[in-house]
């Protein structure tokens, strides 16, 4: 007795494995249509750590505005001043503002999969949610933080303009960059669990090159240029240059800076939707 081709019967009938990844085009639409899950998803996340603790919203401000404080105490008085531009304070409440959005949506985002095993292995939907849901709570998050920001800011003495509403976008900018990211982490921690304790390690390795308590064009400015331009090849330098830029008064900047941050979102982002896609199947299953 021949064997039955039952995938070659199933496929004639348009019937599709369990759990079979569907074309990226499809994958996306269908994202698309469950976009109020990510949503939802982000909204109960953020309702729920802020019910754990007394202070509620507080915590999300008050976490970077404490690490701004100790950095500001720390190397305000280890590093010398040749380093630091004239207003330090804003400066550096900026530099740790917007880090901690790339930071927790880094961190976060990489244990989206790992982090809900239950959820990805007891319900069917595109599992690209699970990173993009994190890095949309993590954006809503930034908006008290982008408040008391600005607060602090124009508090050090610097004029509020119509530059602010620029940052709109480079964190819009900043957020595609931060997905990509979260994705690309988010399918590596699935296949190798201690990608996970990497994390802090790279993330503080990124701290230090971004220039967040120091300048990187006042340090570097004795050396050959192109080490200052490969300096600006991290974007999330980037995006903190551009966002002080439009908040505190200073040089502009060179193009490249603007080059890198468009180009490092949209590139990034396509990278990890692609490789994340790929490996659709494999969560939940691992």
């Amino acid at each position: 007795m021949s064997d039955i081709d039952y995938e070659a019967i199933a496929r004639d009938a348009g019937l599709k494995r369990v759990g079979a990844r569907p074309p990226l085009g499809e994958y996306l639409a269908e994202i698309w249509r469950r976009r109020a899950f990510a949503y939802s998803l982000a909204k109960f996340r953020i309702q729920a750590s802020l019910n754990e603790s007394r202070l509620g919203l507080g915590w999300i401000v008050l976490q970077p505005l404490l690490n701004a404080a100790l950095y500001g105490l720390v190397f305000g008085f280890i590093m010398s001043s040749s380093s630091r531009p004239e207003n330090f304070i804003a400066f550096l409440v900026v530099g740790v503002f917007t880090f901690q959005f790339f930071a927790q949506s880094f961190s976060q985002g990489a244990r989206s999969i790992t982090g809900n095993s239950g959820l990805v292995r007891s319900l069917s939907f595109p599992r690209m949610l699970m990173p993009i849901a994190q890095v949309l709570q993590e954006l809503i998050e930034l908006i008290p933080m982008v408040l008391v920001m600005g607060i602090i800011v124009a508090g050090t003495g610097e004029a509020i303009t119509w530059k602010w509403l620029l940052v709109i976008p480079v964190y819009a900018l900043m957020a595609m960059f931060n997905l990509g990211v979260a994705l690309i982490a988010a399918r590596l921690t699935v296949h190798l669990r201690d990608v996970t304790q990497m994390i802090p390690l790279i993330s503080r390795l990124i701290f230090y090159s971004s220039g967040i308590f120091y300048s990187l064009e006042l340090v570097l400015a004795d050396n050959p240029p192109w080490m200052l331009t490969v300096a600006q090849l991290n974007p999330v330098h980037d995006y903190i240059a551009l966002v002080r830029n439009f908040m505190i008064a200073g040089p502009e900047l060179e193009p490249l800076v603007w080059i890198v941050a468009v180009g490092g979102a949209f590139v990034t982002l396509a990278i990890g939707i692609v490789f994340f896609w790929r490996a659709e199947e494999r969560y939940g299953r691992d």
